[in-house]
């Protein structure tokens, strides 16, 4: 898909949406936090304990992560939500945000015990195929479930 189509697709089908979403961001460049494009989103780097959060054209980063490869691996999975944002529209918050700040917030616990990946939810692994897909760039391996080393048994 051509850029100009990403961009017209992200400013019509989800104009109401887009334009709330750009307050963050344009708060965020106001307070000087590390800003960068990444394919046809745009990330900012925040000092907050949670991981990324994807809000259609804007991505927002945990700063200074101690992995190098989470954080390469999270603007890839990120920026697959962009994609799903642009697919869904205003459907996007229904069919992917809300499961997704659910299984990210209240099974947390329940991931580690089964040692189950974050991955695992289909909105999730949906955001990883379709990062790598439309950015043409392969997530790499991380031995890691939930930020935590897998259980050992």
């Amino acid at each position: 898909m051509k850029k100009s189509s990403f961009y017209l697709g992200q400013l019509t089908w989800d104009l109401p949406v887009k334009t709330v979403n750009v307050i963050p961001f344009l708060i965020c460049k106001a307070k000087g936090y590390k800003q960068e494009k990444f394919k046809n989103a745009f990330i900012t780097y925040v000092p907050w304990n949670q991981g990324g959060l994807s809000m259609g054209l804007f991505i927002f980063m945990k700063a200074n992560h101690q992995s190098e490869t989470w954080t390469f691996n999270t603007r890839v999975h990120e920026y697959g939500h962009c994609w799903q944002c642009l697919l869904l529209g205003p459907l996007y918050y229904i069919v992917v945000a809300l499961p997704s700040a659910i299984w990210c917030q209240f099974f947390q616990k329940y991931r580690e015990k089964n040692n189950v990946s974050y991955y695992k939810l289909y909105c999730e692994s949906w955001a990883n195929a379709w990062g790598q897909k439309f950015s043409g760039i392969k997530m790499k391996p991380e031995n890691r479930i939930n930020g935590t080393k897998k259980n050992k048994k």
